[in-house]
């Protein structure tokens, strides 16, 4: 098929699917008492409400209170509200954020599925890796809400999301409008305008941001963020429809990571760059059309999307190792048209004389990526070619989730979800090109007994998959699986037995069939053998006072190869930059007499850089801290300091081979270092 009748084919199908599920309305209600309401669900204050309600220990809730109090570096650090996960950076601002989660160093989005209001934000066969997952464009303070859930056990949740899924929810009015600006070290300047207002029969919401900052780097990142939100909101919760266009651009310059011993050796300082010429450009426009339909006994929902995207990144790895004249700096192109439609029916009814829910539902995406490239420069200016290529990728989605209550204590949630892709790729080298299709089936099955004495019981297990890179696929030697099985079971427990403290432990096991790892080379994912991962979660949440909040997580994660790999430093089953072990945990004040603030603490242990475990990386313990007051109804001030004690520690640790300037070549520890003592002050006044 052509590349372009397959593209046309793909979006059509995609638009088509969309209109009859919004025009064919709801299943007559059932009127029968269900597992759990079919009500909206609404985000509020407490969690305690998730006993009864969850169908495993590791899932849950982050409330638009809890973001508020968090001081946030960067974007991306939202995700951190999840227990468990960890974000960081190892280049320029503008670039997507490095993900740990499970065992996982999920590089910029792997294994880790993630959306906003029903729209995927990892992109696969990306030029810069698989599920790449740039969250630049968010805008916290339009964030009402983080739905998350581990592991794969969950039917209508698909590629990526092995590890786990989360799904962020943007406001559709705004209780009072605001004006906020912000400056703080290292040339930060925010501005934000965001306000909603009654027009016609509707809502009108709209949000403006600008960002600029340089970063503490020798050479500045001079970062530029343009954001901008519109939604348009028609009906009530029962019959609703919405309309979001959202648009974002960023450039920036990158300090990407440095050998450690070109700093032990003073041949560059801590936050100096090897390539001073590092940097890129990203874009993101998108159109959405939600609708949803109440009845007394379902729940009716469709989404439809379409995003154009762009990302022009420059990247240097191994400095002069392969090009000792010009160096080794790359150029990753990727522009595409993503569209898609979800779809889901939900009702209430009985099955075999007992309560239960049951949910049909649908997700069609089309990748039409018509820039794939990767090409050899120098300064940002073109040497050659080194792979360019046309990927049309498009996968159907159909699962169905039953849940019934059996008992007042006994209750099951089983699943079913079944994928096909097809992916078409339109290579330089010919020989590379071709078109694949793959499908893939997902039971699932979760048991929940109880509450007893507000305490909940959990076992699941489930497969999942992540999808590899369209490339690999149709290569005529040694072609890469298109999806890749994963397993995982886990037992847990959820209680609410002390008053004002939701507690919750967790163990679990993952098995993929191949694991993904980044490759210093490419700066990008390949696909490398099976692995398996066994861990421990426990996550805590208390509310003594209307005022005060308490919370401390951790996770420790066992994580191998199946069988032995070679490493630069000799064979083993360690996976490189697996992480181990996480704790965070934070004290939060909720205007006492007009005071508000939030000190937070997070460890980030120690983990293999190499095959073989000879080679770890250092630890990092990192204290951020928020304090606000709240001057007027109209009028507050915000002070955030990140990384309080100025420690000296590293965000992400690599060990590749390379060869910088003084240097020869040879493997060596890699480093991005953490940024150091910073701060922000910022001036909100609502209206």
């Amino acid at each position: 098929m052509h590349a372009g009748t397959a593209t046309c084919l793909g979006t059509f199908l995609t638009i088509g699917l969309a209109v009859v599920v919004m025009c064919a309305g709801p299943s007559p209600p059932v009127y029968a008492g269900g597992v759990q309401t079919l009500e909206e669900v609404e985000v509020t204050d407490s969690t305690d409400n998730l006993v009864g309600s969850a169908d495993a220990a590791t899932e849950g809730t982050v409330t638009q209170q809890q973001i508020e109090d968090r001081p946030l570096l960067r974007t991306g650090e939202l995700l951190e509200t999840v227990p468990g996960i960890v974000i960081t950076q190892h280049s320029g601002a503008g670039k997507a954020n490095q993900y740990f989660l499970r065992g996982f160093n999920l590089d910029h989005g792997t294994d880790l599925a993630t959306s906003v209001d029903g729209i995927p934000v990892n992109f696969p066969t990306h030029a810069h890796g698989q599920g790449y997952t740039d969250l630049n464009f968010l805008i916290p303070e339009l964030v009402t809400g983080i739905q998350y859930k581990k592991g794969p056990y969950y039917a209508e949740e698909g590629d990526f999301a092995a590890a786990g899924a989360v799904h962020i929810s943007y406001a559709t009015t705004l209780k009072q409008g605001l004006a906020e600006a912000t400056y703080g070290s290292f040339d930060y300047w925010r501005g934000l305008l965001a306000a909603s207002h009654p027009i016609g029969a509707g809502q009108l919401l709209y949000a403006f941001e600008y960002e600029h900052e340089d970063g503490p780097w020798v050479h500045p990142d001079d970062y530029l963020k343009l954001n901008g939100v519109l939604r348009y909101t028609v009906g009530s919760p029962a019959g609703q429809w919405i309309i979001t266009a959202m648009a974002y651009s960023g450039k920036w310059n990158a300090t990407d990571q440095v050998p450690q011993a070109a700093i032990d050796q003073g041949l560059i300082s801590r936050f100096e760059a090897e390539d001073p010429t590092d940097g890129g450009t990203s874009h993101r426009y998108s159109l959405s059309l939600q609708w949803q339909r109440v009845t007394d006994g379902s729940i009716t929902k469709a989404n439809v999307y379409v995003l154009q995207y762009g990302l022009d990144l420059f990247s240097n790895f191994t400095y002069y190792l392969n090009d000792p004249v010009h160096g080794d700096q790359i150029e990753q192109q990727d522009e595409r048209v993503t569209s898609g439609v979800t779809a889901s029916h939900d009702w209430t009814g009985s099955l075999f004389g007992r309560d239960a829910e049951t949910t049909i539902g649908l997700d069609v995406r089309n990748n039409n990526i018509y820039k794939l490239g990767l090409f050899h420069t120098e300064a940002q200016q073109y040497l050659s070619t080194t792979q360019f290529d046309r990927v049309i990728e498009t996968s159907g989605s159909v699962y169905i989730q039953n849940s019934i209550r059996w008992t007042d204590h006994v209750r099951t949630s089983e699943g079913l979800r079944v994928d096909l892709y097809n992916f078409n790729v339109d290579a330089a080298a010919p020989g590379d090109s071709g078109n694949k299709t793959a499908a893939i089936a997902s039971p699932k099955l979760s048991l929940i007994f109880g509450p007893w004495a507000k305490t909940e019981y959990y076992l699941n297990a489930g497969l999942g998959y992540h999808s590899n890179d369209a490339r690999g696929t149709t290569l005529p030697t040694d072609p890469v699986d298109p999806l890749v099985r994963a397993i995982g079971e886990e037992i847990g427990v959820r209680t609410a037995m002390i008053p004002h403290l939701q507690s919750s432990l967790a163990v679990w096991n993952l098995h993929l069939d191949s694991e993904l790892v980044f490759s210093g080379d490419s700066g990008t994912t390949e696909p490398s053998s099976p692995s398996r991962r066994t861990g421990i979660e426990w996550a805590n949440y208390y509310t003594p006072t209307f005022w005060l909040t308490v919370d401390a997580d951790a996770a420790y994660t066992w994580s191998r190869y199946t069988e032995r790999v070679n490493g630069p430093t000799g064979m083993g089953y360690h996976i490189p930059d697996a992480i181990e072990s996480v704790v965070t945990a934070g004290v939060t004040i909720h205007d006492l007499y007009g005071l508000f603030g939030s000190l937070r603490v997070r460890y980030f242990g120690p983990r293999p850089l190499t095959e073989d475990n000879s080679v770890r990386s250092q630890s990092s313990t990192l204290f951020n801290g928020l304090i606000g007051y709240q001057w007027t109804d109209r009028v507050k001030a915000t002070i955030e300091v990140f990384n309080i004690l100025n420690a000296e520690v590293n965000d992400i640790e690599y060990y590749y081979e390379s060869q910088a300037a003084g240097l020869p070549a040879g493997y060596y520890r890699t480093i991005h270092p953490a940024e150091p003592r910073s701060a922000r002050g910022s001036l909100t006044i609502t209206f």
